[in-house]
């Protein structure tokens, strides 16, 4: 038996490996070179590239503005810092729903321009024309089921999902259909432990939970959450590591008061 920080690269059947010997797996969010060289050296499995970024780095409101193009550029940034990690980029709202051969282009694109390992796609049996011809491709996918973000305007909310049983059994179909098509991991966001349990029992790929409880494969949550670095987000499932926006302000606040001052620089640091 050996662990994942041993490992000298993260791929798809490393992670399979995990669930098959009950290893947790460890995902994060990141969207920059610096982030991200931190993450990959302190040992995170996968690094998830997400359409979040629209949200913590560009200041929207919604995951839906951020473009196919950005969404390369902040993947290759994080590729450049990663040696270890699996990194895996989200197909941003527009460029796979409902147009096959567009998510197929959107997928190549993000490959070819940034190195990614694979991609995400949200939803189950509505985009399995599309993640069938991405996986003819041989790019592997990472399926998203429960709340789907890029989906909010039909939702109305950011509430709990397949708490219903008609939703939860159209989770379960749907989770079936992504592992038969061939993807190799499923997250699941903010739906009853019970049911993401039930699902990750079900699957031979590994899921990876948000809001899911502790009975599946994996974790992730946002870095900028996690490190409290954002703090109009707060939903049960977040646990703050860190409190990163006082300490940022604060050595900001201390910066300040030493310029104004003629505190900094002194004279060791200057020439």
């Amino acid at each position: 038996m050996y662990l994942s920080s041993d490992i000298p690269k993260i791929t798809t059947h490393v992670l399979q490996e995990m669930k098959q010997r009950g290893e947790k797996i460890a995902m994060l969010t990141g969207y920059d070179y610096s982030m991200a060289r931190i993450l990959d050296e302190a040992g995170i499995d996968v690094i998830l590239v997400g359409d979040s970024a629209s949200n913590v780095m560009a200041g929207h409101k919604t995951t839906l503005p951020i473009t196919l193009n950005e969404m390369i550029y902040h993947a290759s940034s994080v590729v450049r810092a990663v040696h270890r990690a699996l990194v895996v980029v989200d197909l941003p709202f527009g460029t796979y729903q409902g147009n096959s051969k567009e998510a197929l282009q959107s997928a190549i694109r993000i490959m070819k321009e940034s190195g990614a390992n694979a991609v995400k796609l949200e939803g189950g049996e509505e985009i399995l024309e599309s993640v069938d011809r991405i996986l003819t491709a041989g790019i592997p996918i990472l399926g998203h089921l429960g709340l789907t973000p890029q989906s909010i305007n039909k939702f109305g909310t950011y509430v709990v999902r397949a708490k219903e049983e008609k939703e939860a059994e159209k989770l379960r179909n749907d989770a079936k259909l992504l592992e038969e098509a061939g993807c190799f991991g499923i997250v699941l966001e903010k739906i009853p432990a019970q049911l993401a349990a039930e699902v990750t029992e079900s699957l031979k790929i590994p899921t990876i939970g948000i809001g899911a409880g502790s009975k599946v494969d994996g974790q992730v949550l946002v870095l900028h959450d996690m490190l409290g670095i954002n703090q109009l987000f707060s939903p049960r499932f977040l646990r703050r590591y860190h409190n990163l926006y006082d300490e940022i302000k604060t050595s900001v606040n201390t910066y300040i008061k030493d310029v104004k001052t003629v505190d900094f620089p002194n004279e060791k640091e200057q020439y």
